[in-house]
């Protein structure tokens, strides 16, 4: 007895000892994947056009504005200026840089992204170990190393349904999870898709469990860049079969992942935001407003509704009806239930309705639209839907016969993306005013869905849904 007491006890320490060297000797793993492999991979005839684009050893591309210093509206022109005019304009500006900078990289990257803190990495060590072992035994995970253009080693896990893809063939669609500023794929939001079926591939920001690196905006989107190569080259996944998931800060990842590679199936934003900027100013002193607003736009341009308006096509945004993270009602007080006018999910799906749709946005459907996101349960919803007498076939029939007329009329090719019709559509012409508060209404139920979770909690699978295709 005392044998087999001895045999359980050494597997048992074994087993420990292998699950820690899963994580701390992830380093000395094999590289899995480079950003650069898709040549060697593809060939010269991808038909990725995105894909094939060399990056170049600074990062991918990034949407760079006026908000991050460029040439604004009524601003003379870099080349008007005399070369003294510039000499002293960064004299002025350098003392703001520094302070800028140094808030950046202390304070400030620790606000935005906490889960980069090495004491919070060994605190969750346990747990993030029981988590990769699950994926690992139960859902068959395989971990692999992948190499992003600035050398960052991006830790990812991937669990495949291919050979077995269940009810409605969910299987074969892959999710990619981008997860929040305090979450890792192994205890993070992966786990509503993996549990509805779908083959999953999560992965770590940089500076998070076994990826290398600091978490700023360039660099995650390095990550997510071979995240995406990966899914399409190594696993072969057709595009249209790849699922963007984000939730949380996630979301700025998967929208420019999705702009970066519109031939992408489908995105699915959950709890997430249009921008940084009056996130950190809730939290933030008032008499930092100036070197706040500066050190978010320069280090941390999170520009989700910028660049989740230059995908075309479907997206779903999960709004969580408790969530007080996302939200800028008050000031650090938890929010009563149901408080969602300050749930700045409400802007992204604005901004988007407003970019995709302006005919049926302008006045009347903005209106509505916005009244109708104040809704803060789903019977309130409901019940604000019906006032309206929303006659769904005649929405869906009306969309569906603008795009019929315009495939009958376009004959211009760049009219045209990977997901038929490219936006804005002109549909909405000529209606009357209750007609376009109730295709208004339809389009924006169409796209947001109501969640009553508060932010963290994780997603019920029966709540992860795929967007709505006209």
């Amino acid at each position: 007895m005392c044998v087999v007491c001895f045999v359980k006890a050494l597997v048992h320490v074994f087993k420990i000892y292998l699950t820690a060297n899963y994580t701390y000797n992830f380093r000395s793993w094999p590289v899995d994947f480079r950003w650069d492999d898709v040549r060697a991979v593809g060939g010269g005839g991808s038909g990725h056009r995105a894909l094939t684009c060399a990056a170049a050893a600074a990062g991918v591309w990034l949407l760079r504005g006026a908000a991050l210093g460029g040439d604004a509206p009524g601003r003379p022109l870099r080349g008007a200026r005399s070369q003294a005019q510039c000499l002293l304009q960064q004299i002025r500006e350098l003392p703001g840089q520094l302070a800028s900078y140094a808030l950046a990289h202390s304070l400030g990257r620790w606000l935005v992204y906490p889960g980069s803190m090495f004491l919070m990495t060994r605190a969750l060590l346990p747990l993030l170990q029981q988590g990769q072992e699950r994926l690992v035994e139960r859902y068959r995970g395989r971990r692999a190393k992948l190499v992003a253009c600035d050398g960052n080693e991006i830790d990812t896990m991937f669990m495949d349904r291919r050979q077995h893809p269940g009810s409605q063939s969910r299987g074969l669609r892959l999710v990619i999870c981008c997860e929040g500023n305090a979450g890792f794929y192994e205890m993070g939001c992966l786990s509503a898709p993996l549990e509805a079926g779908y083959s999953v591939l999560g992965w770590n920001h940089p500076g998070f469990g076994g990826s290398t690196g600091a978490p700023f905006p360039q660099h995650d989107a390095n990550a997510v860049d071979v995240v995406v190569k990966y899914a399409l080259h190594r696993l072969h996944f057709p595009p249209t079969h790849v699922v963007v998931y984000g939730w949380s800060i996630g979301g700025f990842t998967a929208t420019w992942a999705t702009m970066t590679y519109p031939e992408l199936g489908a995105l699915v934003l959950d709890a997430t935001f249009d921008d940084l900027v009056p996130l950190a100013l809730k939290v933030m002193p008032h008499s930092w407003k100036g070197l706040v607003v500066r050190t978010v736009r320069e280090h941390f341009n999170l520009n989700v509704a910028e660049q989740l308006c230059r995908y075309p096509g479907p997206v779903l945004l999960l709004r969580r009806t408790q969530d007080d993270v996302v939200s800028t009602s008050g000031h650090l007080r938890p929010l009563p239930s149901g408080d969602v006018e300050g749930n700045r999910g409400n802007e992204l799906l604005l901004r988007l309705l407003q970019h995709r749709y302006p005919v049926v946005m302008a006045r009347e459907g903005l209106a509505v639209v916005t009244r109708w996101l104040r809704a803060g349960s789903l019977a309130q919803e409901a019940a604000f839907y019906a006032r309206y007498r929303v006659d769904d076939d005649w929405c869906l029939a009306l969309l569906r016969s603008y795009r019929a007329r315009c495939e009958d009329e376009q004959e211009d090719e760049e009219a045209w993306g990977p997901h038929g019709l490219s936006f804005p559509w002109l549909v909405g012409q000529g209606l009357s005013p209750r007609r376009r508060r109730q295709l208004a209404l339809f389009l924006a139920r169409k796209h947001l869905k109501n969640v009553e979770a508060t932010h963290c909690s994780p997603l019920e699978p029966e709540d992860f849904q795929l967007p709505w295709r006209l």
